[in-house]
C-alpha cells in the first residue's frame, strides 16, 4: 500500500458562486501544466474536490510543485480504496504509521456517501480501536492530536489522509487577466509580481537596461528573478528595453532634481505602448509609499500623469522588513542583492525632488522632442521567455 493521490482543497474559490467553475477549471489547468515533467501524473475533478493521481510517481516531488500553485488552500497525500470496511481499516493504519513523530491521533470520518452501511460515529470508534490495537505507544487525543487521520467516504471510493500541507492560497493565475511588471532587479519588484500573481494575475515583465552603464550580469539578475516567479505561474515574457540613449538625453535636458521624475514618466510611456501591443490591461510596480523620492504621494501623482492604465502597487503600505521577509520566502532575496546596478541607480541625482510639480515637469519635457528616442527604444526591444523548466531567448527586430 502507498499514497496514490494528492487531495486538493480550495480556499477562496469556494466563494465564487456562478463563476466558480471557471476558477476551478483554470486551477486544474495550472496544476497539470506545472506537472508536465511527471508524464504519468494526472489531475482530475470530482464534485467539490480535485485530486492529483500519482500513478506510481514519487509523491514528495509532486507535492513540492503543487504547493506553489496559487488557488490551493491546502493539500494532503491520500490513499484511495474501495468502499469496503477492511480496506479502509488497512489504509487508515498505513496513514498513521507512515506519519512522523506520532504519539497521539484522532479519527475524523466524513460519510458523504450515505449508502455506506456504517455511520460516521460508529466508524470513528471502529477505526480508532483498530489503530490502537495495531500500534504501540500511541494514544487517542481528540483535542490536540499529533496526527488527524481523515476518512472521506465518497460515492466512487474512500480517501484517507493523515497530514495537511498549506497551499499558496490566492486565486489561480490567469483568472484576473494580465499585467506588465516593471522588473528592475531590486528586492521590491519581484515581490510585487509574486503578490499580483497571488490575485490571479498573469504577468509579463519589462526591464530597462542602459549598456554599457549596466552590465549583462544585471540583465541576468532579472532573468533569474523572473525564473523564480515562474514557480508560481506559467512562463514569463520579459521585454528588455534598450534605454541608454533616451536616459542620457533625459538627464542632459532636465534639471538635476527633476531627472528621475522625467525618466520614470518615460518608462511608463514605453510600458503603456507595450501593454497596448500585447493586450495587457495594467502595470504593476514595486513602489512603496515614502520609501524613496520617486515614491512620495506627490511624485506618484506627477509620474502617473502620462498614463491612464491602472497601476497595481501591492507593496504600497508595507515596510521594508515585510517585503524582505516575502522575498526570502519566495527565494528572490539573494538574487536581488547581487551587486549589479540597474538603470534606476546609475543616474541618481544628488538631490531628487520629493514633491515634483506637474507643470514644471511638463515644461522641461516640452523643451525636447523625445518621441524619436522613445520609438527607437521600443523598436529595439528584446524578448526573453523564461519558464521554470528552461529559458528561451529571442530578439525581435521591429516587433512594434
Amino acid at each position: 500500500m502507498q499514497y496514490d493521490h494528492i487531495l486538493i482543497r480550495y480556499g477562496e474559490l469556494s466563494l465564487k458562486g456562478k463563476n466558480r467553475k471557471k476558477f476551478v477549471e483554470r486551477l486544474q489547468q495550472n496544476i497539470q501544466q506545472k506537472l508536465t515533467e511527471f508524464p504519468l501524473v494526472k489531475v482530475k475533478r470530482t464534485q467539490g474536490r480535485m485530486f492529483v493521481l500519482l500513478n506510481g510517481t514519487e509523491p514528495n516531488a509532486v507535492m513540492d510543485k503543487v504547493k506553489n500553485v496559487f488557488g490551493i488552500h491546502s493539500l494532503s497525500l491520500a490513499i484511495k480504496v474501495e468502499n469496503e470496511l477492511e480496506k479502509i481499516k488497512d489504509a487508515a493504519l498505513y496513514a498513521l504509521t507512515n506519519a512522523e513523530n506520532v504519539k497521539t491521533f484522532k479519527i475524523t470520518v466524513k460519510r458523504i456517501n450515505k449508502g455506506f452501511p456504517v455511520r460516521s460515529q460508529e466508524l470513528n470508534q471502529i477505526l480508532g480501536g483498530h489503530l490502537l490495537s495495531n500500534t504501540d505507544g500511541i494514544t487517542v487525543d481528540v483535542h490536540h492530536p499529533d496526527v488527524e487521520v481523515k476518512v472521506e467516504i465518497r460515492g466512487e471510493a474512500t480517501y484517507i489522509t493523515s497530514g495537511v500541507v498549506r497551499g499558496a492560497g490566492g486565486l489561480p493565475v490567469g483568472t484576473s487577466d494580465k499585467t506588465l511588471l516593471l522588473l528592475s532587479g531590486g528586492i521590491d519588484s519581484p515581490v510585487a509580481g509574486y503578490l499580483a500573481m497571488k490575485r490571479g494575475v498573469q504577468i509579463e515583465a519589462i526591464h530597462f537596461e542602459s549598456p554599457p552603464f549596466t552590465s549583462d550580469r544585471a540583465k541576468q539578475k532579472v532573468i533569474d528573478l523572473a525564473e523564480k516567479l515562474t514557480r508560481y505561474g506559467s512562463s514569463i515574457k520579459i521585454h528588455v528595453v534598450p534605454f541608454t540613449k533616451l536616459q542620457q538625453r533625459i538627464f542632459q535636458e532636465t534639471p538635476d532634481g527633476y531627472g528621475m521624475t522625467v525618466m520614470r514618466r518615460m518608462m511608463l510611456r514605453i510600458s503603456e505602448r507595450v501593454c497596448q501591443q500585447q493586450g495587457i490591461l495594467s502595470m504593476t510596480t514595486g513602489e512603496n509609499l515614502g520609501q524613496v523620492a520617486s515614491q512620495t504621494m506627490t511624485s506618484m501623482n506627477t509620474i502617473n500623469e502620462v498614463t491612464n492604465y491602472p497601476i497595481i502597487r501591492p507593496l504600497v503600505t508595507m515596510d521594508k522588513d515585510e517585503i524582505i521577509d516575502i522575498s526570502k520566502t519566495i527565494d528572490t532575496f539573494n538574487i536581488s542583492i547581487r551587486p549589479y546596478e540597474d538603470c534606476c541607480t546609475i543616474f541618481v541625482p544628488k538631490a531628487p525632488k520629493t514633491k515634483p510639480k506637474r507643470e514644471r515637469v511638463n515644461y522641461y519635457e516640452s523643451k525636447f522632442d523625445y518621441e524619436e528616442l522613445i520609438q527607437e527604444a521600443i523598436d529595439g526591444i528584446e524578448i526573453i521567455k523564461v519558464s521554470d523548466q528552461k529559458k528561451e531567448e529571442d530578439a525581435f527586430e521591429g516587433l512594434f
